[in-house]
């Protein structure tokens, strides 16, 4: 348990004390938790994945929800008053930690297959975010892919505990994992040796021991998920049921919520989006459907040729967002206006990503645009992305947390983060960029609708295969029929237009992430009602920059209080 001497220095801030000192007692358990802070804390290591890994986990967050406990009680015994900011992080850290022991009770953590957020995503993106500029840093980049196979190993062993007990997650997922992996593979040599390529001569004889050892690690697992593993998960169906997506919901959005209203709601926002966007299709080219217009924006819009081009593009972009919402819709701190744009390694899924700074901002934030092998990149689409991943989205929020760190705690702008928060905030932010007059370009307005429609389906479809909902009589599609992953991708891309590629790998992240793809329009929902009752509580007082600030400085919270918090502002 947490020796709560070390962690009441100031008795004001008692809990956030406590939640700083689990972040870093996780950052020795989970070395790639360190990496993401900027932590020098075990980066020659990786976590252990395996059932006792797991295990280590279970107890500190059961320490640490005794120590949580012991602090508050010692404040109300002393008869102190907890300020804002410690009572909002004592609320996150509890429903947090219960929810995360809630998950691991049920297992859910060993038997984790995902197209986004496997161990060996976890690993490779952690690799990618390492220092990388003295012969010292790659020293601990060759020592941490010495010990992918022992991680590998680990992982391997959780989905074997976890089959012994008779969970399994879908075939459907576990081909749509070996399936990525196999793409790490397609240069012919192996991610890692691609990776570590550059790597310093002084460090080449050891690059080249560890980098086949542990590209071969990711090969054997591969081999082992479409053979024995997926044999055994022979029958396994794709949707988890209410039970476990219950729990997936409480994960991604820090609440209970009401799963068929959330579903009719779906609908309802889909309708109302649908039909904003035949208006705008209508704007663009007279008389024309959305999928009309799509191809002719996609045709004689900006484009940009080549992959370098496009991402000096997006970084053009960023630069000149910055410059424009500095001062008049945010007052940025100077390491909170640097932001990189980044190309995705081969394997990824097909949505774009944000990551954030280390805490010392040495490494800033980062947005990421997988490619899936194409070299020509209309804009259209990307102006709204661009605004939910970089600015003013995720990254003015988690820049700012990081920033805001030390006033609140690590725990509250990092680790301790829910879904419906900082997703939330990001569609938010699209809608923002919408009302401040930033979608003039070509198809940018309908860019940012496509991607409002993309997050109102998922909602439908996310529901909808894990619960085996009905289509309901009024749905353009399938009316009437159980949802299935194969009506979803159907529905998918008749209603947006997408690939096949992108569509699939789309559907088999809902699949494997349950839950969390619901977290978007929920969490843009609340962050617009705390918004109008701010407003309206404020009348013509109210200053929309001001809000903003306030708003980016509260720290992560989930759907039971962000609404609330927001609306007091």
């Amino acid at each position: 348990m947490l020796d709560m001497a070390d962690v009441t220095e100031y008795p004001d801030r008692r809990v956030r004390d406590l939640a700083d000192a689990f972040v870093q007692e996780l950052a020795e358990l989970d070395p790639l938790v360190a990496t993401y802070l900027g932590l020098p804390v075990g980066r020659d290591r990786l976590p252990d994945f395996s059932p006792e890994g797991e295990d280590a986990l279970d107890d500190l967050w059961r320490s640490t929800l005794a120590s949580l406990t012991a602090a508050e009680d010692e404040s109300t015994a002393a008869g102190g008053v907890a300020d804002a900011d410690d009572r909002r992080c004592a609320r996150l850290l509890r429903e947090r930690l219960e929810t995360e022991l809630a998950v691991s009770e049920a297992g859910e953590r060993l038997r984790t297959v995902s197209n986004l957020a496997a161990p060996p995503h976890m690993i490779r993106e952690a690799l990618m975010l390492m220092p990388a500029a003295t012969a010292d840093d790659w020293g601990m980049i060759a020592a941490r892919i010495g010990r992918v196979p022992e991680a590998v190993d680990g992982y391997r062993a959780a989905l074997v505990a976890s089959a012994s007990r008779g969970r399994y997650e879908s075939p459907r997922l576990i081909s749509a994992l070996a399936d990525q992996l196999a793409g790490w593979q397609a240069n012919g040599t192996g991610w890692f040796a691609g990776f570590a390529a550059d790597g310093p001569s002084a460090l080449r004889a050891e690059l080249d021991r560890v980098c086949p050892a542990a590209d071969a690690a990711i090969g054997g697992l591969r081999a082992w998920l479409m053979s024995d593993y997926a044999a055994e998960a022979a029958g396994t169906p794709d949707g988890v049921g209410a039970e476990r997506y219950e729990l997936a919901v409480r994960r991604w959005n820090g609440a209970r919520i009401d799963l068929t209203q959330t579903y009719e709601w779906g609908w309802a926002q889909f309708h109302e989006i649908r039909a904003e966007m035949a208006a705008e299709a209508g704007r663009i080219l007279p008389g024309s459907t959305v999928l009309e217009a799509i191809a002719h924006v996609t045709q004689n819009g900006e484009v940009v040729d080549g992959v370098e081009q496009v991402r000096q593009r997006l970084q053009r972009l960023m630069d000149d967002v910055i410059a424009d919402l500095d001062g008049t819709h945010f007052d940025l701190a100077d390491p909170v206006k640097v932001v990189e744009a980044k190309i995705a390694p081969p394997g990824s899924a097909a949505a774009p990503y944000y990551s954030g700074p280390s805490e010392d901002f040495s490494r800033p934030g980062q947005t990421w645009l997988p490619t899936l092998g194409e070299t020509r990149f209309p804009m259209w689409h990307l102006y709204s992305t661009w605004y939910h991943e970089g600015v003013p989205g995720h990254h003015l929020q988690l820049a700012q947390w990081c920033y805001l760190a030390k006033r609140l705690s690590t725990y509250q702008t990092s680790v301790g983060g829910v879904s419906a928060c900082s997703e939330g905030w990001a569609l938010y932010a699209e809608r923002l960029m919408d009302e401040l007059g930033y979608l003039e370009a070509p198809g940018a307005r309908l860019g940012y609708l496509e991607a409002q429609l993309t997050r109102a389906i998922r909602v439908i479809v996310d529901l909808g295969m894990h619960l085996r909902l009905a289509v309901p009589a009024d749905s353009p599609m399938f009316a009437g029929q159980v949802w299935t992953p194969e009506l979803a991708l159907e529905f998918f891309m008749a209603q947006l237009g997408r690939d096949l590629e992108y569509s699939q790998s789309e559907v088999m992240r809902y699949l494997g992430l349950p839950g969390q793809a619901i977290s978007y329009k929920l969490g843009e929902r609340a962050w617009l009602a705390g918004r109008e009752a701010a407003q309206a509580a404020r009348g013509n007082g109210f200053d929309l920059k001001s809000w903003h600030m306030a708003a980016l400085s509260l720290g992560s919270l989930g759907l039971d209080d962000l609404a609330d918090e927001l609306a007091q502002l």
